[in-house]
């Protein structure tokens, strides 16, 4: 029987029997590729997405946290806290609302912390005291991180796992990359966080420095990298989005600081900065070294932060450099300088009590030269002149915000926001970081560079972002907000609290105590008057006596109309010694009536 040789159905050859007609046995004449009937439509696989959680960090500076969710695995990026303002009385630090967090506790992996200052780690804390999560960081930030977990005694009972660039970290569905980036700590990273979902690249805080003092220059080959292979959606730092160019290098301090040593000649050198800027402070210290000066801190923050920086290798103080506050008044003023707290104003910061006279150790005076080496944060510019004021009174030479080149921010400006944007390759854009005219700038930034603004979202605390493949929207929002802590006091002080004590500094408070007969009514002693914060009262006889009057009157009317619920008679009194003090002056105290039944 013959052979022949047929083309097989995959275009490969094969030795197939024929038939009687020569056709091979079993085969039917192929179509043209046009009459070839159409392939079934394949159900295309459903988007799987991933859920963005901004608890904080937009619309504001600081407050950063962000939790992620994919496949029912969660993971949170920062955790971190805002310093109140003026409007918030009493307040000592405002920190995320963790409501949304501990109702799925059971589904978080862990806690990635993207650097170790104070608005991306400070409410780890209060969080932790809620519920027990790892914390992943670099080496520094861990360190900074147990450094306050010490002072709550959480510090044994948590786990931390050090992270390195470059390492991939598998937590659930999520593998998370950190990348090196330029920050005016060390040890700063962004995060590439690979889900089913797609990559989504989250900054953190960042700058492109390319003369750095340590560590080295924002690794720009892997962003591109991840450019290269597709970046769903990048979260990007937008504080510094409103200022053109580049973020200038922190070599232009040391220049800056050491042309300012050579000013203060033979007066003490007082320095304040942030206590986590590490880079700063050892480049004080190299200075300091050149010029022959002895070194000391104060500080609880400034000396915790640098002895900590030491022992990890971060910091490094030439023996003999360093001594303790205590000696600063042992040596000449030329031969000593002094690094502190206390840049931004804050009130019970080692800076401020030398501006009141109240610090212990050092008074301020003619022989200093004092340098504040940090801008102030929006919010704290008043509280920082009222510290200058102060200095300067005390007769010392301030060199403070923009007089020299003393402080670069951390943050990128535009063509490092552009640079950033124009490596990674984003199909969705969401700025953070940033106050709402900063995430408008920062999103218009990314428009001119080409990305649709159907793909650029300005999400807000509380949104839920979800992104797929193929669209990015808005689902139903979760709990957000901010949590006021007071002393001890964590969330007890809310709304109606701050705005009693709103009221009560700005037209104080009366209080009136009245003794009354528990079955008639009838007054049996008082009604006595107690004014704070509302007019001096020796010198205002006339309206207190008026006011007696016109609380007596309220009072003997409720009898003859026999009103007897305690609250009617006491919300008769309120309103009619209300609208007394409003007449006369014009002024809205607050008013307590006490109502004592015998």
């Amino acid at each position: 029987m013959a052979q022949a040789k047929e083309n097989n159905g995959n275009g490969g050859s094969g030795t197939a029997k024929t038939g009687m007609n020569g056709e091979a046995k079993g085969s039917r004449p192929r179509r043209s590729y046009y009459q070839r009937r159409p392939r079934r439509a394949q159900p295309r696989e459903a988007a799987v997405p991933l859920h963005i959680y901004p608890l904080g960090g937009l619309g504001e500076v600081g407050k950063n946290m962000t939790v992620y969710e994919c496949c029912g695995d969660m993971i949170i990026v920062d955790c971190g806290l805002v310093f109140p303002d003026s409007e918030m009385y009493g307040i000592d630090l405002v920190i995320p609302d963790f409501t949304f967090v501990v109702q799925n506790k059971d589904r978080i992996k862990g806690l990635l912390i993207t650097h170790g200052h104070e608005d991306h780690i400070g409410s780890i804390p209060y969080l932790l005291q809620k519920l027990d999560i790892p914390i992943y960081g670099t080496r520094l930030t861990c360190g900074l991180i147990k450094n306050k977990l010490e002072e709550f005694s959480l510090a044994g009972r948590t786990k931390f796992v050090e992270i390195v660039p470059r390492q991939k970290i598998k937590l659930g569905c999520f593998t998370v990359e950190p990348i090196h980036v330029n920050h005016s700590i060390p040890d700063a990273v962004a995060f590439a966080i690979d889900s089913p979902a797609g990559v989504v690249i989250q900054t953190g805080d960042f700058k492109i420095d390319y003369t750095p003092l340590g560590c080295g220059p924002t690794d720009l080959t892997t962003l591109a990298e991840y450019g290269q292979r597709g970046v769903l959606a990048l979260l990007s730092d937008s504080t510094n989005a409103e200022r053109p160019g580049f973020t200038a290098t922190e070599q232009k301090v040391a220049a800056g600081v050491h042309n300012l040593f050579a000013q203060a000649r033979n007066k003490r050198i007082i320095i304040a900065t942030f206590a986590s800027n590490i880079y700063r402070v050892q480049q004080i210290i190299e200075l300091a070294v050149q010029e022959g000066r002895k070194v000391a801190f104060s500080g609880r923050s400034m000396v915790n932060n640098t002895a900590m920086a030491q022992e990890l290798g971060y910091m490094h103080i030439p023996e003999g450099t360093l001594i303790n506050i205590e000696e600063i008044n042992k040596y000449p003023p030329e031969q000593v300088v002094l690094i502190t707290t206390g840049s931004q104003g804050e009130p019970l910061s080692a800076l401020s009590r030398m501006a009141s006279c109240s610090h212990r150790q050092v008074r301020v005076g003619p022989g200093d030269f004092i340098i504040i080496s940090a801008n102030p944060i929006p919010g704290n510019e008043k509280s920082v002149t009222k510290i200058v004021n102060g200095l300067l009174l005390l007769g010392a030479q301030v060199i403070y915000e923009s007089m020299y080149d003393v402080h670069v921010s951390g943050h990128a400006c535009q063509e490092e926001q552009k640079l950033m944007l124009t490596l990674t390759r984003p199909k969705f854009f969401l700025p953070v970081h940033g106050e709402y005219k900063q995430l408008k700038k920062h999103a218009l930034t990314a428009a001119g560079l080409g990305i649709p603004h159907s793909n650029i979202l300005i999400a807000e605390n509380g949104s839920n972002v979800i992104l797929t493949r193929d669209e990015i929207k808005l689902g139903e929002p979760v709990t957000a907000g901010a949590v006021m802590v007071d002393g001890l006091g964590v969330g007890d002080v809310g709304n109606v609290v701050l705005r009693d004590r709103k009221h009560l500094s700005e037209d104080g408070l009366v209080i009136i105590v009245a003794t009354v007969d528990n079955r008639t009514g009838k007054v049996l002693a008082g009604p006595d008057l107690v004014s704070r914060g509302f007019v001096y009262v020796r010198e205002n006889e006339s309206l207190m006596d008026g006011a007696q009057s016109v609380v007596e009157s309220a009072l003997d009317r409720c009898v003859e109309e026999h009103v007897r619920d305690w609250n009617s008679v006491k919300t008769r009194v309120r309103e009619a010694l209300s609208s007394y003090i409003y007449r006369r002056t014009k002024r809205s105290p607050m008013i307590l009536p006490i109502l004592m039944e015998v």
